[in-house]
């Protein structure tokens, strides 16, 4: 049986403090351990299923298994023993908030379901750190644009915006890529048209979506 899950009035906790939408807790593997946790944070119960804008919580052992046969049914958190690269990869291109079983707690879990029902787009530098160390060294060239339109970046492209999602600035990236500061900028220009990015994060964000970094 599927639970469903709404903020506790009376209760104050790190879910009341703010306006939480409705859970919906699928039967699974860890499932109950995620639901008491939902509990003690401050949720509970509802009468009624979630409706529009429930945010979905899933336990499983890894994000490929939660995900299998899901088609954009809504904010969704992932509750997964194991979190690998290509997991949270898969994650964040579905939109999903993932979140380490091990890592579980009341503050954490409140944490990832306001992240899940009002999506940011930048992504949390844990995460894009994690991403980040498998990913293609400066310089490789980055995969051609596919048939989902996907863009493409040039090696150079690839690798400021690389650099950029590491925190360094414009002087440092120039010294790092043995360039001018005035090319620099051009590149990251044209990045921010390519990925049609509206900042800095916002193009990371993007481009460790769809698989550009």
């Amino acid at each position: 049986m599927t639970a469903t899950l709404t903020a506790a009035p009376p209760r104050a906790s790190a879910a009341t403090a703010g306006v939480f939408p409705a859970l919906r807790i699928p039967p699974a593997r860890g499932a109950d351990r995620v639901r008491a946790t939902a509990r003690r944070a401050g949720l509970v119960h509802a009468a009624e299923h979630g409706g529009p804008g429930t945010v979905t919580v899933v336990a499983a052992a890894d994000a490929a298994q939660a995900l299998r046969g899901r088609h954009g049914a809504g904010p969704l958190v992932l509750v997964c023993d194991t979190v690998g690269r290509t997991g949270l990869r898969l994650a964040l291109r579905a939109g999903a908030v993932v979140l380490r079983a091990a890592d579980l707690t009341e503050e954490s879990l409140a944490a990832a379901v306001r992240r899940a029902a009002h999506p940011h787009p930048s992504i949390p530098y844990p995460d894009l750190s994690h991403l980040l160390a498998g990913g293609p060294r400066p310089g490789d060239p980055a995969a051609a644009a596919d048939g989902g339109g996907r863009p493409a970046l040039t090696a150079r492209q690839t690798s400021v915006l690389r650099l950029m999602a590491e925190g360094h600035g414009n002087a440092d990236i120039a010294l790092l890529l043995c360039c001018s500061e005035h090319t620099v900028k051009n590149v990251i220009y044209e990045i921010m048209a390519r990925l049609q990015a509206r900042n800095r994060a916002h193009a990371v964000a993007h481009a460790v979506r769809h698989g550009l970094v």
